[in-house]
């Protein structure tokens, strides 16, 4: 088999991505399927080349996910490669993005065990509505918007993600709702195409539209946040929505399994088949 792409055994929603990636590989003249990451009889071995995709319940076992990386790595070429998975499977990189200078979503990394309360960190920030979620986190896993007539019902959200892991507490951006939140796909060196994403928070399912224009303050930020990954990527997502000033603020710099839209985007499809072939050509 050529190309295998990761996914899971029970997908929390359907993956758009899966079909049209499957087929355009397929006529390109690759051997292509689907396995399960948490399936222990998927066998990625008979893949000479991994790409993680719908890998969407790592973050309710992180660990067993990254030992899964370890042993597909020795018997395949994995992309993204797990140093860069590692580094972004925890989101305290929003933290250091921000430490480099790029404009992020101001973020509280709150660490497992703590005592810290939600009315602090909003009294901190002076903030009235935030979101609050895990640190490791995929889609809207108990990510909830929390304003004055649910803060009680935030402090104890809060309280009940730090008795497991660690949270992140964010400032509410308004500007999702009218502007919308933008995640700019890069994919083997070049920025493709841009998804107008709608907020979305516990239970509910992803909502998007095609976006035709990307703009330049969006495009700059982008190419910077993927300049500062400590590693090669093969695929890159840049989520940002505009801040109080209007100028573009990073939400999620996604490395591991996000959506690339490739149905809103043949160029994008292209350049993913285009990159499989130089991968396998040097394997």
């Amino acid at each position: 088999m050529d190309v295998a792409l990761a996914t899971c055994a029970r997908l929390p929603e359907p993956d758009p991505d899966e079909a049209p990636l499957l087929q355009a590989l397929h006529a390109a003249g690759f051997e292509a399927r689907s396995l399960a990451w948490d399936d222990p009889e998927a066998d990625f071995s008979r893949a000479r080349l991994t790409l993680i995709r719908a890998t969407w319940n790592y973050p309710e076992q992180p660990d067993a996910f990254q030992a899964w990386m370890d042993r597909t790595s020795r018997v395949t070429r994995l992309w993204n490669p797990p140093s860069v998975v590692r580094w972004n499977l925890h989101k305290k990189y929003l933290v250091e993005l921000a430490a480099a200078g790029l404009a992020v979503v101001p973020t509280d990394w709150i660490q497992k065990g703590s005592r810290e309360t939600l009315a602090e960190v909003c009294h901190r920030r002076n903030l009235s509505v935030v979101v609050v979620k895990p640190a490791i986190s995929a889609g809207s896993r108990l990510t909830l918007r929390v304003g004055p007539e649910n803060r009680a019902e935030g402090e104890a959200h809060l309280t009940r993600i730090l008795a497991e892991e660690d949270a992140l507490v964010q400032p509410y951006l308004p500007s999702v709702e009218s502007y919308g939140e933008r995640s700019i796909v890069w994919i083997d060196g070049q920025i493709h195409h841009a998804i107008r994403k709608s907020p979305r928070f516990i239970g509910e399912s992803e909502s998007i539209s095609s976006v035709d224009a990307i703009a330049e303050a969006e495009r700059e930020l982008a190419l910077r946040a993927v300049a500062h990954i400590p590693g090669p990527v093969l695929y890159a997502r840049v989520d940002m929505a505009p801040g109080p000033t209007g100028a573009p603020l990073i939400m999620e710099l996604e490395l591991i399994e996000p959506s690339l839209f490739f149905a809103h985007s043949a160029g994008a499809l292209e350049g993913m088949v285009r990159a499989v072939r130089r991968l396998l050509a040097v394997a």
